[in-house]
């Protein structure tokens, strides 16, 4: 895969995040995976068409989700996710990829984007758009945030 997208999409959580009041962006692994993805809690899934073809695919525990969302929501309590919650979550993972999808332009390479899925559960297995995905799993003030790239 490209290093100009996979790199797109990590610019993309290091801007965006601390503008919704993260401070610590930690990249803690970027490893190539399989087609099949498997991941509990919220997933959430976008589907990229231009230049490039594939898909995007977000996974955070639940509890993570409900911290992402409180913090969204100006510190608004997140006991479960309920549709505010789950709307916030999907907002976050929209601002990501629209992002990573302006740095894309910056590198001559345009693409729009789908609206996001969301998924939730225990073992969710979703499978990829390509064979090669490239996943960056981030520390996001004690967060983990898994990205799952697809394009080519």
């Amino acid at each position: 895969m490209d290093v100009a997208i996979i790199n797109s999409f990590i610019a993309s959580v290091t801007d965006v995040m601390p503008q919704l009041g993260f401070s610590s962006i930690n990249i803690k692994n970027q490893l190539e995976k399989s087609k099949k993805i498997v991941a509990s809690g919220i997933v959430l899934t976008l589907g990229i068409v231009g230049d490039k073809k594939g898909n995007v695919a977000y996974a955070i525990d639940t509890e993570g989700a409900k911290q992402i969302a409180s913090i969204m929501m100006m510190g608004m309590p997140v006991e479960e996710l309920d549709d505010m919650a789950k709307s916030a979550i999907s907002e976050l993972s929209n601002m990501l990829t629209a992002n990573a999808s302006i740095n894309l332009s910056n590198e001559s390479i345009n693409v729009d984007i789908s609206p996001p899925t969301m998924l939730t559960g225990e073992n969710i297995e979703l499978s990829m758009s390509k064979d090669q995905v490239m996943c960056v799993e981030f520390d996001i003030d004690g967060i983990m945030l898994e990205i799952n790239v697809a394009l080519d």
